[in-house]
């Protein structure tokens, strides 16, 4: 429930600025009017969330869009308000702005509008960004030991949250990016569905997800979404993904993959404990839900790092603390041995708004390098 505690911490905010758009109108009956919106974009988001979880179809989904929707709004309304009184007050202190001229009928009409069309056209914008799918890429090389293929390439997707509001289309156009790469193996990174969706809600997601196609197949990992209590394993085997969790397992003499139970799970193993008895004869390929153990990854074997869970914030400025929070919030450093992607996901959780991050899916380009003066082991 990150961002309904958002809204509570925002509460303090919400109130000052309701009081300050209050004063900047000017007849009372559309005091009345504003004060009834506010109050009703106040309880948009608890009302979107209580019916989300009772997995409605029909006329609710488009009221819980609205009402998901009015999270980031509030956030930029305040955020609007609180821009427009630093800049009226710095050109007040700089004597750009007189007093008269502030409080002018005219120019009080004027930053009635910015603070109202400000924060509707930034989450338009987040709206269209949220829709936008994309594949990223990357090429990177690793040793190639004693790999029988000489390159690899990755289609690699976390986050889709897949629940009440998804989109009819979105694992259409999903599955068609994807086939379309023609990537050698299809590697998702978790929090596939919302934690609460009924069997009868995800016949149509399992059923997508078989069209994807690819050499070696597709594999997961659990994400924190999928220990809400109605994921289930039963959906990966139905929908073709072989689910991994603190498993390592062979690649048809290509590659070694390894997956990791979610950061919550109690009987997750150290990465020492997964990755110890392994041999180290291949490339590793590590799929890890969360970005918090990239360090202790970069210290074992593993060539490649792959994970979701951040949405690098989705809303300015949240992404601040989640760059705070984690080493790497979205995209991709090199540390030690070890090359890390975090993506920010293909969808999100609650608002389908991303002001930051992007709605992506990551193809990586992976070529096997021969030691330097040794044989190719074909």
């Amino acid at each position: 429930m990150f961002l309904l505690n958002e809204l509570i911490l925002l509460s303090p905010l919400a109130i000052y600025t309701y009081w300050r758009i209050l004063r900047l109108i000017e007849r009372t009956a559309t005091k009345v009017l504003f004060s009834l919106l506010f109050v009703l974009l106040l309880a948009a988001f608890p009302v979107a969330e209580t019916l989300s979880h009772r997995g409605s179809g029909g006329w609710t989904k488009g009221v819980i869009i609205v009402g998901y929707d009015s999270l980031p709004l509030l956030l930029y309304l305040v955020l609007s308000v609180i821009l427009t009184d630093l800049v009226i007050g710095a050109g007040r202190l700089f004597k750009l702005l007189s007093k008269e001229a502030v409080r002018g009928s005219r120019f009080r009409r004027w930053r009635l509008r910015a603070v109202l069309i400000i924060p509707a056209v930034v989450v338009i914008a987040g709206v269209v960004n949220y829709h936008w799918l994309r594949v990223r890429e990357y090429s990177v090389e690793i040793p190639r030991k004693s790999s029988a293929v000489r390159e690899l390439k990755i289609a690699f997707a976390a986050d889709f949250h897949l629940g009440t509001i998804t989109d009819v289309h979105f694992m259409e156009r999903f599955v068609a990016r994807v086939n379309a790469a023609e990537p050698d193996i299809i590697l998702i990174g978790g929090d596939v569905l919302e934690g609460d969706r009924r069997d009868e809600d995800v016949g149509g997601f399992a059923a997508a997800f078989r069209r994807l196609r690819s050499k070696y197949g597709v594999f997961a990992v659990p994400g924190n979404h999928e220990g809400h209590g109605g994921a289930k394993s039963d959906f990966f085997d139905r929908a073709g993904i072989r689910l991994l969790e603190d498993a390592v397992v062979r690649i048809d003499d290509a590659i070694d993959l390894a997956g990791r139970n979610d950061g919550h799970a109690r009987n997750r193993k150290p990465i020492v404990d997964l990755l110890g008895n392994t041999p180290d004869d291949l490339p590793l390929v590590l799929l890890d839900h969360r970005p918090t153990d990239i360090d202790n990854i970069s210290q074992t074997r593993t060539d490649i790092l792959l994970s979701g869970h951040t949405h690098h914030g989705q809303l300015f400025p949240i992404n601040w603390i989640t760059g705070r929070q984690y080493e790497l919030s979205w995209g991709y450093e090199k540390k030690r041995r070890t090359h890390v992607f975090v993506t920010s996901g293909v969808q999100l959780w609650g608002p389908p708004v991303r002001t930051v991050g992007a709605s992506e899916i990551l193809l990586i380009h992976v070529v096997f390098r021969d030691p330097a003066g040794g044989k190719s082991p074909l």
